[in-house]
């Protein structure tokens, strides 16, 4: 039995929750064009005959501004520690100076490291053969996966690559997990990424959805959700006019929480200050953030 934790690191925007969720075969992270958007660091949990395969999505290394975001960087390091393999997510865009600093830390693990090259599909042929070399320069015991998620070119190999090298082990998880999150956790994941979507500026980053109620039924699923905002300024922004733009997001969310459990949805959602929480350890705790 080989069985093992694969964690996925990188910058935001390079793709490393699409790729995730292509690995997984679950839209287990959320997905949008904005950076920033996974905070918690998520399993996704492949199960096999004779494997199993933990994934861990953290969320994007920056340069942190505030207390959400030191939380948020400390769950992407903590990735380098207790890796079987590291993937290092890059993408045919981004520089490789950027993050000297957690280049440096993955160049002293010790664990199989595969650099992935994400969105090839934005490139030529020379543009990703000279990204190759580059990369291999910096990571010479690295192996190297030239792939674009959203096509899913390469994934296959990858997927097959990470198999040859999962060490023998048994299981760390049930045979029949899918995350070691609760479905409460995904609901607050979509609706952050419909707001995400659907506003500029810093609301989605001012953001917090609290799943207050989630009631399963034989046919449909009842959830009632609070969304924090920093400031009253923010609470009438996010709710719109006459409440439009907040049923937009209700509604994006339900035909999401549909797919993803496959029953009808009720959700009901309202916004409620919690003033300067990003920046609040307290506040940040109660959300599930580690500190």
């Amino acid at each position: 039995m080989k069985s093992g934790f694969v964690n996925i690191i990188g910058n935001p925007n390079v793709g490393k929750s699409t790729l995730m969720n292509v690995l997984v075969g679950e839209r287990l992270s959320v997905i949008t064009a904005k950076s920033q958007t996974t905070r918690h660091r998520i399993l996704g949990i492949v199960n096999g005959e004779d494997h199993q395969i933990v994934f861990s999505d953290t969320p994007g290394i920056i340069k942190p501004a505030y207390k959400l975001q030191e939380a948020m960087v400390k769950a992407a390091r903590s990735a380098l520690t207790d890796a079987d393999i590291l993937l290092y997510i890059t993408d045919v865009l981004e520089t490789s100076e950027k993050n000297v600093e957690i280049l440096s830390q993955v160049q002293k693990s010790r664990v199989p490291l595969i650099l992935v090259i994400n969105k090839i599909d934005l490139s030529n042929q020379q543009g990703v053969e000279n990204l190759i070399l580059r990369w291999q320069e910096i990571f010479p015991k690295a192996e190297v996966f030239p792939c674009s998620a959203l096509f899913r070119f390469n994934t296959d190999y990858l997927f097959q690559r990470i198999l040859e090298l999962l060490p023998e082990s048994p299981p760390y998880f049930d045979r029949d997990a899918l995350t070691d999150r609760p479905e409460r956790f995904f609901v607050t994941e979509v609706v952050r990424g419909a707001i995400l979507e659907n506003y500029q500026k810093e609301i989605p980053y001012s953001v917090e959805p609290v799943v207050e109620e989630f009631k399963e039924e034989d046919e449909i699923i009842r959830i009632r959700v609070a969304i924090y905002v920093e400031r009253e300024s923010q609470k009438g922004i996010l709710i719109g006019h006459q409440g439009t733009s907040l049923k937009r997001v209700g509604t994006a969310a339900r035909k999401d929480l549909e797919l993803f459990f496959g029953k009808k949805i009720f959700i009901e959602m309202f916004v409620k200050v919690a003033q300067d929480w990003r920046n609040r350890p307290d506040a940040l705790r109660s959300f599930g953030y580690e500190l």
